[in-house]
């Protein structure tokens, strides 16, 4: 499925505590993407920002997909922004990028490379998000010494609290 699906959407904000600023996807292209690979889509909003995001499903058959903050500045956009989102199938292993430091720490250590290949692919991402969020290569590659370690640790349970204590290296 290399096919691209279209169509204008505004963006939208939601009275809950989990979810914010989002944008509504159609049933018909939601139900398409949700059927053949859970949800996982690149997505390109104004041909201008593209990020890979799951459609994510909401009461009464609604589909969304939540825009952050820094994507709603770059783009400008407020509540009841008119939006063009084009969306195509999210053809990569994880569903975001693979740090270059992290790869490379899993080429190397193959217990860590085994117990991070056996987390959900939930587990996976939020992971490669916590490396791949920062733009100096000496913290993501901290950041992928202190994950990999924890993994091999802790036999793949995550405790959030200690790698987040534990960012400064």
């Amino acid at each position: 499925m290399n096919d691209a699906y279209q169509f204008n959407s505004v963006i939208e904000k939601f009275n809950s505590r989990l979810w914010t600023y989002h944008l509504k996807v159609p049933g018909a292209i939601a139900a398409v993407f949700k059927e053949n690979n859970a949800g996982r889509v690149v997505c390109t909003l104004n041909g201008d920002a593209t990020f890979q995001c799951a459609i994510m499903p909401w009461s009464g058959g609604i589909f969304f997909i939540n825009i952050n903050k820094k994507l709603r500045d770059k783009l400008g956009l407020t509540i009841g922004s008119p939006v063009q989102v084009e969306l195509r199938k999210d053809e990569s292993q994880y569903g975001l990028p693979m740090p270059e430091e992290l790869e490379e720490m899993l080429n190397q250590d193959e217990q860590g490379n085994a117990v991070f290949q056996a987390l959900t692919p939930g587990k996976k991402r939020t992971l490669l998000h916590f490396i791949g969020s920062v733009k100096n290569p000496e913290l993501r590659l901290h950041r992928a010494v202190l994950v990999v370690e924890h993994l091999k640790e802790n036999k793949g349970k995550i405790d959030y609290k200690y790698l987040y204590a534990n960012l400064k290296p």
